[in-house]
């Protein structure tokens, strides 16, 4: 009896001693706040685009309750009017979503050609790609629409107001939008119109541009869905103007556009796997880059004294094989992508690796380089939510302020997305999506317990900018932050290196020995946004290039 008495005895206080265990457990988690992240990184959720004032749009939809879906619309409508040059509702855009639980969605709303496009058009490729002849039919807003149906949390009119608000009361003129308005004829009347003050005179950085006809546009979509723009007064309007203007879309050709939804591509990237969309996006063409490259076993000591020599040389020649690639980012529909799903696999990689000579470069024929346009528009935002949803979603109108044609009747801004087809094909068929270097891309390591949103804009410089980036970041122990400020070294379509101001200079002279054609650029597009969680803390770096700033809490 007395034994009994002793073991119930012990279990109570086993049972005793685990109950105080939990209070404690409890009040430490209760009245200890975790400990704060480092270098202003975020505990919670964080969202980086072109602007600090999309970052904060974004963020602030995030911390109203919004997925991270509702975040990049929001942020992009902003960066619609606070970059207009880039992108807007008369473009395309590509979602590579991963949901908390690690399937990846993607969303293809990129611009498509239409039933009448002229059949000589190619022809005209030596142009400088303005004009009405140009324009692709929109996708924007069918790819927000079918995004937001499937992720949206917020009403979808919630999205809208913000930017809604901004058109109206004006945005002053940033000094990037100042130097796109007074690059010679990168403005035509009546776009020209919407940028001048009243005495006729360019505006410039601190004055105030409103967006009115936008606005009205933005506020129908919000209240009555994307059908508005795609078969209602809105589509009238817009294609009245095109028309006008000399373009061949039709409301047929709006009232069809359909967005599409690839299975994601994927790809290991040392512990990594990235996932992209497929063609005839340019997720593969960085892919091929990344995999040749990490086959050299690239740490940071590959960027120090002599070794970093042979590390750009080995990276601008995977790049001359790159531009060689591109003639197969063709839309599925209208080509095999056999060829193009091969290129990502290692044993393409070493096959590359093995063409690459440690101490010379070849003539343009050695890379089969098939001859493109170097663009540079475009925009990018990555969001990390609260339930771990990742978003990294490319937009564009192309060019800057891509076909410099403006809807007079809805403020449109509307792309010139089929110059996208010079140099890369031989026929454009109607419906077919022209090729891009858009690459939104995630990244997730189980082991490293690391995941990275991130994608660029700058047009064909895309590729530079994120394949730079994850080498610097994920290879040479460099921060999110120096790894997207660090110069790079582009590899235009003719095979000549341009590099960054503040660019290696032993580097450079180093690679001119070894036969590199170096030519010279002053402005360079490469602009890097991404998001990155580690250890539960959110990184979230908007390149300053364009005067970026990320947002969070």
């Amino acid at each position: 009896m007395a034994r009994r008495k002793e073991r119930v005895c012990m279990c109570f206080s086993v049972v005793l001693i685990c109950v105080i265990i939990i209070i404690i457990i409890i009040i430490c988690l209760t009245h200890f706040p975790e400990q704060d992240c480092p270098g202003g990184e975020f505990r919670n959720a964080a969202v980086a685009a072109d602007s600090d004032t999309c970052s904060k749009v974004g963020s602030r939809v995030l911390q109203s309750g919004g997925s991270a879906v509702d975040g990049a619309i929001a942020a992009l409508l902003c960066t619609s009017v606070i970059n207009p040059q880039s992108t807007g509702i008369g473009g395309g855009s590509i979602f590579t979503i991963m949901e908390s639980n690690g399937k990846v969605k993607i969303i293809n709303s990129r611009e498509t050609a239409p039933n009448r496009v002229k059949p000589d058009l190619l022809s005209a490729c030596s142009s400088e790609g303005s004009g009405s002849q140009w324009i692709g039919v929109p996708g924007e807003i069918r790819g927000y629409e079918k995004a937001h149906r499937l992720y949206g949390r917020l009403p979808w009119a919630d999205l809208f107001q913000p930017t809604i608000q901004l058109a109206r009361e004006g945005i002053p003129i940033s000094i990037i939008l100042q130097h796109c308005l007074h690059i010679p004829n990168n403005t035509s009347s009546p776009l020209r119109q919407l940028f001048m003050d009243a005495e006729g005179n360019m505006l410039k950085q601190g004055d105030t541009v409103k967006f009115e006809r936008l606005a009205d546009t933005l506020e129908m979509i919000a209240k009555y869905g994307a059908d508005v723009f795609y078969t209602g007064d809105i589509a009238k309007d817009l294609i009245s103007d095109i028309q006008e203007a000399g373009g061949t879309l039709t409301l047929e050709d709006l009232s069809s556009f359909t967005v599409s939804e690839p299975q994601a591509w994927n790809a290991s990237v040392g512990d990594y796997t990235m996932y992209f969309p497929p063609p005839p996006s340019g997720g593969a063409t960085l892919s091929f880059i990344l995999k040749v490259m990490q086959g050299y076993n690239l740490s940071p000591a590959s960027v120090q004294g002599e070794e970093r020599v042979h590390t750009f040389h080995r990276y601008v020649e995977a790049c001359k094989f790159a531009n060689g690639l591109r003639k197969l980012m063709k839309d599925p529909a209208f080509g095999s992508q056999m060829e193009a799903s091969a290129m990502i696999q290692e044993k393409f990689a070493q096959y590359i690796r093995g063409l690459i000579s440690s101490n010379s470069t070849y003539k343009a024929v050695y890379y089969n380089i098939t001859p493109h346009v170097d663009t540079q528009g475009t925009s990018h935002v990555s969001v990390l939510a609260e339930d771990g949803m990742a978003v990294s979603v490319t937009s564009t109108i192309n060019h800057l302020f891509g076909s410099k044609v403006l809807s007079p009747k809805t403020g449109v801004i509307l792309n010139n997305q089929l110059f996208d087809f010079c140099g890369k094909v031989n026929q454009i068929h109607p419906g077919e999506r022209p090729p891009s270097s858009m690459a939104p891309v995630v990244l997730a390591s189980s082991a490293k317990k690391h995941t990275v949103i991130i994608g660029a804009s700058g047009g064909s410089m895309i590729t530079t900018g994120i394949s730079m980036t994850l080498m610097n970041h994920l290879w040479f122990g460099k921060s999110l932050k120096d790894s997207i400020a660090a110069p790079v070294v582009f590899v235009n379509s003719k095979n000549a290196l341009r590099f960054e101001p503040d660019f290696d200079k032993g580097v450079i002279e180093a690679l001119q020995a070894l036969g590199h054609t170096v030519d010279i650029q002053r402005i360079f597009y490469n602009v890097v946004n991404a998001v990155s969680k580690r250890r539960g803390c959110i990184d979230a770096v908007s390149d300053t290039r364009k005067m970026g700033r990320s947002s969070g809490y």
